[in-house]
């Protein structure tokens, strides 16, 4: 059965934005884009919230862009292709190639995803829908890419759903640029 994971970048005080909505605190070191770049190809499809979606379309057409370097070119193309679902209470049709808005709930877009054929985790992009997926039981594995930064507030990559949830750790690396990277599987 396809994996639901959901991976951030996230400061050491547990943040995905800082207050002000910015994530320029989080710009990868080159090590750690070819990261995000080698694990964008083991993801089947994608789930995002709005707020996401609008961010990430850049990247739909990012192939049009002359200052892009080899490794951007190639994350956008990665992205380009992958499936992705949006989910949204104010949008009524999306763009981008491969690009869906949800017609159904979460749990239901899930169970979808994991009954059609194919490879791939079935990745969560949005502090929103992880909450809301971790409040069902839904998520697989949690994998933080923590930076050596202290944001003071923001939103949290962790829902605070009121539940304890049991985690192993089965990978952690740090990068040279002293980020380090951490994947829980949710135990049982």
């Amino acid at each position: 059965m396809r994996r639901v994971t959901y991976s951030m970048n996230v400061s050491l005080d547990g943040y995905i934005v800082d207050p002000h909505g910015a994530i320029d605190w989080a710009d990868p070191a080159e090590e750690v884009f070819r990261f995000w770049t080698d694990e964008i190809r083991e993801t089947g499809a994608h789930l995002l919230g709005r707020r996401l979606y609008e961010t990430m379309l850049y990247w739909e057409t990012a192939d049009r862009d002359e200052s892009l370097d080899a490794a951007e070119l190639e994350w956008a193309a990665l992205w380009k292709a992958l499936p992705k679902v949006v989910f949204s209470r104010t949008l009524t049709t999306v763009q981008g190639t491969n690009t869906r808005l949800a017609s159904g709930t979460l749990a239901e877009e899930i169970e979808r995803l994991r009954a059609e054929p194919g490879d791939g985790d079935i990745a969560i992009g949005a502090a929103t829908l992880a909450a809301e997926a971790a409040a069902s039981d839904l998520i697989d594995e949690y994998r933080t890419m923590v930076h050596p930064v202290l944001v003071g507030g923001g939103t949290p990559f962790f829902p605070h759903h009121g539940r304890r949830v049991n985690l192993e750790l089965v990978e952690s690396r740090t990068f040279g640029s002293h980020v380090a990277y951490l994947r829980h599987r949710v135990t049982h």
